[in-house]
């Protein structure tokens, strides 16, 4: 029995628990300019221990913090020959859904929309295909609370 996620009002259990498992992540929408909220939280997830692939087609074979860019989620995927765990977008919340579909092709185990990034239709596919779902959130900001202390370190 899948339970109805309220996506207006997460639960500090469930982030962690997404938080806690993931491992790899692929951020779509990375930008190479530090001043850029995407570069910020890229480095901060890295800084925490996990493994971020940048996914920009503009920016496709460079180097954000030291990472290959890959032009989309399915170059990645083909070039480590296995997915990733999350997919955390840092697109527009129409993009959203373009994003979440080729994440459920790539068998993501979690779309994450961040801040003010919010596709229901999107969340309701991902969900329909067995991907949790997180909207209107930053995993940095999360793992930046005080009582999350211990959880990706």
């Amino acid at each position: 029995m899948t339970v109805a996620i309220d996506h207006d009002n997460y639960s500090e259990a469930y982030l962690k628990q997404i938080l806690g498992e993931v491992k790899t992540i692929a951020l779509v929408g990375a930008s190479p300019r530090s001043e850029r909220d995407s570069y910020r939280c890229m480095e901060a997830l890295i800084d925490r221990g996990y493994q971020v692939f940048p996914v920009n087609p503009r920016e496709a074979g460079n180097l954000i913090l030291g990472q290959h860019c890959y032009a989309d989620l399915h170059s990645l995927t083909e070039a480590r020959g296995q997915s990733v765990d999350m997919v955390d977008i840092f697109r527009s919340s129409e993009a959203a859904l373009e994003v979440t579909r080729e994440a459920i092709a790539i068998s993501a185990k979690v779309v994450w929309m961040q801040l003010e990034i919010i596709n229901h239709q999107a969340a309701e596919l991902a969900e329909a295909n067995g991907i949790k779902v997180v909207m209107n959130r930053c995993p940095k900001i999360e793992l930046e609370k005080p009582s999350w202390a211990g959880i990706a370190d």
